[in-house]
């Protein structure tokens, strides 16, 4: 079969699967997002997740308070300081997300073929036979035969953490369902999902608007989680409330897709968006399971062809109680990465997980094991090919840094912004070596004060695929004389030498502005 149709590089010798990797300053080019929470929240573990390839940390806010996840954050700021390691903050707001309230904690077991009723009264005691719901709306959004599944999360995709219910009848506020599997419920709250049945709740919610303008203002997050996200109207919606509170305005909003709503609607979300997250759980309960990659593989081509971050969810959900990942999830991690995928999201493998750090390690060296025979030779050409021509002024540098880098064998791509929109130009066409975004802030004034503005900029670029932030000194502009640019190259190429990224002989690549132009030029350095 012609390379053109694969995606790995050819040939690969089967004798080269058993050499051991070589150890890199970077664990992989693809990020980990980890999720945060009771078993991930000490600074100790955290510490070990950022050592581990953490580079943006998640605040699921269903579960857990502002005082909670506070407290976790600064646990976090401790952990960064120490491993000297940048790590993004991410929200992720609850959204239209029906609850199952479970006051007393105590675990609920339920038999195959037995009845419960789903009741909106959160005064009752949750039981085998009633469950009380945070949703009154239920009885009129489904009929008798729809689906209804429940679960912690419904993380672990297990039949015997979770619930799969088929509506039997509706009787006034109750609805009563047939228990199609035997399961048990354990912990406080259950998330319900209706399969293919659209909730009439607003995508942000009051509860997420409070948590926003509170603790996400307080902490200036670098990305907003939009939990089932419907229609680009939901992005715009979020992003006008965003862009009144001053210290959120350039917060990036990734669109989680975990509906059929959203998937119908995937390509103008798209276009608003900052970045897709394709949450699996909830969409492959919506979707039949022969469709699920299907979906994976058409979206994340879209990001990748428009330039926006592409995340995957739920891959190695085994790892929640297991030191190793089954043969499946592992298979699935790389696959993600062949189809182009920015960065893997672990949900309950971090936040409740026994292994949290063992996780992201893992799934870190299998990144870095399907990074190593992408075929980056047809990604480019295709990519080349959906821009077109002619290309933008920025897209032909972009591109045209990563043909130098590649022809030259070139170790890294250095790229000096001030925007981080030519660093992410680059990185979208996916080198084969890390571009170092070399970070410049500018000076920014409200007639009262100086400010600097540049760390969102280096953070956000902690969730795109191969993209490593390096912050410059202040005191340089990103338009600057020769002088100036050969000062921060300078520190640039100390950087990539103390770290190991570079040594002498070795051919680097630097995309920069002179002025009103812009520059690719190859340097090899000297011993």
């Amino acid at each position: 079969m012609p390379s053109t149709h694969l995606l790995l590089e050819e040939p690969i010798r089967m004798a080269s699967i058993l050499e051991p990797s070589k150890p890199t300053f970077f664990p992989a080019m693809t990020k980990i997002v980890g999720t945060l929470g009771s078993k991930s929240r000490s600074v100790e573990v955290i510490s070990a997740c950022l050592k581990a390839g953490m580079s943006v940390a998640c605040f699921d806010f269903s579960q857990g308070d502002t005082d909670y996840h506070q407290e976790t954050l600064d646990n976090l700021k401790v952990a960064i300081r120490s491993t000297k390691k940048l790590c993004a903050v991410m929200l992720d707001t609850v959204g239209p997300e029906l609850q199952v309230v479970n006051k007393s904690e105590k675990a609920i077991s339920l038999e195959v073929d037995g009845c419960v009723v789903l009741t909106p009264d959160q005064e009752k005691e949750a039981s085998p036979q009633l469950l009380p719901v945070n949703f009154s709306g239920l009885p009129k959004a489904v009929k008798p035969g729809d689906t209804i599944f429940i679960g912690q999360y419904l993380f672990t995709g297990s039949e015997t953490t979770s619930l799969w219910l088929e509506v039997a009848e509706l009787k006034g506020e109750d609805v009563v369902c047939r228990v199609k599997n035997s399961a048990t419920l354990a912990g406080s709250l259950f998330t319900l999902h209706i399969s293919q049945i659209r909730i009439d709740l607003p995508t942000l919610t009051e509860n997420d608007k409070h948590v926003i303008c509170t603790w996400g203002v307080c902490n200036k997050i670098d990305f907003l989680s939009l939990s089932y996200t419907r229609n680009a109207e939901d992005v715009r919606q979020a992003r006008q409330f965003l862009s009144e509170l001053s210290d959120l305005a350039q917060t990036q909003i990734f669109a989680k897709i975990e509906n059929i709503e959203g998937l119908t609607h995937f390509d103008e979300i798209l276009q608003e968006a900052d970045g897709i997250i394709l949450s699996r759980g909830n969409l492959g309960m919506d979707l039949p399971p022969e469709k699920v990659f299907l979906f994976q593989k058409a979206a994340v081509y879209k990001c990748n062809m428009a330039g926006k971050p592409a995340v995957v969810t739920r891959v190695v959900d085994s790892m929640t109680d297991n030191l190793r990942p089954t043969r499946a999830e592992a298979t699935d991690v790389a696959n993600a990465i062949l189809d182009g995928s920015d960065a893997i999201l672990l949900g309950a493998e971090t936040l409740r997980g026994l292994y949290p750090v063992e996780t992201i390690s893992t799934v870190g060296r299998i990144c870095y094991e399907a990074e190593k025979v992408f075929n980056q030779d047809l990604f480019f050409k295709k990519t080349v090919k959906y821009v077109g021509e002619p290309m933008t002024h920025l897209e032909s540098i972009a591109s045209s840094a990563v043909r130098a880098a590649i022809k030259v064998k070139a170790s890294v791509i250095f790229c000096f912004t001030s925007t981080g929109r030519a660093a992410r130009l680059i990185a979208k066409y996916r080198p084969t070596m890390p571009v170092l975004s070399v970070v410049i802030p500018r000076l920014k004034t409200n007639q009262l004060k100086w400010s600097l503005i540049g760390a969102f900029e280096a953070q956000q670029s902690l969730i795109v695929r191969g993209l490593f932030p390096l912050l410059a000194d202040p005191r340089h502009p990103a338009e600057s004389t020769s002088a100036t640019s050969e000062s921060i190259l300078k520190m640039a190429l100390d950087y990539g030498k103390a770290c190991g990224l570079i040594k002498s002989h070795d051919r680097v690549v630097v995309c920069q502005k002179v002025g009103d132009a812009s520059v690719v030029k190859i340097i090899e350095l000297e011993d």
